[in-house]
């Protein structure tokens, strides 16, 4: 088992700074999940200010949803300005299987950055692993081959942690594996949870840098406000309020409290 923490509590106390460069479809929402959770957002995609941005911010998002040229080239320069600050980079390589273009962006971006940690579902994860998977656009899509090989060939390949989220999410750094299951089917009904859970991870690493336990807890934090939500919901269009209400309102007992958090297994 995990072991328990302060996490969330330390998070509120030092209200990090997450730079998001991300698309037009989740900008609001994800600036709301991070006000919610306790962190601040910016929203900031010009090239001529994220060198700038970059630096004073705790944490830099990298959101591929809504791509052109233009964003690519401010990913890469926030990204280099982070890695000199050494700020965790969270890349969220919405629908690389999709089309082309977006697998040459998000390969360049891995190639020129140190990211921190990859953030997927399981059909973005295979597509970087080289597997043989079916996309559907942005969604996960469908296939056989084993997803916890594939995060790990992908976390030692681009030496980064691995999320891959789903029913089942699974968090690895290339060796170690943690598996953390909860949440619910609702979330899934709403665009930009995925996006949403990104930038989250992002302001969990900045008060815990590089530790696949932060981000496993994050995804079970996650998780977790979906169940709380979903209480309270009564289908996808109130079920975001109250899922804004429990990323607010959730503490770390509440999520210590709860053995979804999963098991290490250390594979070789």
């Amino acid at each position: 088992m995990m072991t328990q923490s302060l996490l969330l509590r330390e998070l509120r106390a030092q209200n990090p700074l997450v730079h998001c460069i991300t698309n037009i479809v989740v900008a609001n929402f994800q600036a709301n999940g991070l006000l919610a959770l306790g962190a601040s957002p910016i929203m900031a995609n010009s090239v001529e200010e994220v060198t700038d941005v970059a630096t004073i911010s705790s944490s830099l998002l990298l959101n591929i949803g809504t791509l052109d040229s233009s964003a690519v080239e401010s990913m890469i320069v926030a990204g280099k300005s982070a890695n000199e600050k050494g700020h965790p980079i969270v890349l969220d390589p919405v629908g690389v299987g999709a089309t082309a273009y977006r697998k040459r962006a998000v390969e360049e971006l891995l190639s020129k950055l140190d990211v921190t940690l990859i953030r997927g579902n399981a059909g973005e994860i295979a597509t970087l692993a080289g597997v043989k998977w079916k996309t559907k656009g942005v969604d996960a899509g469908e296939g056989t081959a084993n997803i916890t090989v594939a995060a790990k060939k992908v976390a030692r390949l681009y030496r980064c942690l691995v999320a891959v989220t789903g029913e089942t999410d699974i968090v690895t750094d290339g060796n170690k594996i943690i598996r953390l299951t909860g949440g619910h089917p609702l979330m899934t009904r709403i665009t930009g949870m995925g996006c949403l859970l990104s930038a989250v991870t992002a302001a969990f690493l900045s008060i815990s840098t590089h530790s696949i336990d932060t981000v496993a807890y994050s995804l079970a934090f996650y998780k977790k406000a979906g169940e709380l939500a979903v209480e309270n919901a009564s289908g996808p269009g109130d079920f975001t309020i109250h899922f804004l209400n429990a990323l607010h309102y959730l503490d770390d007992e509440t999520i210590n409290a709860n053995d979804y958090l999963g098991e290490e297994v250390v594979e070789e």
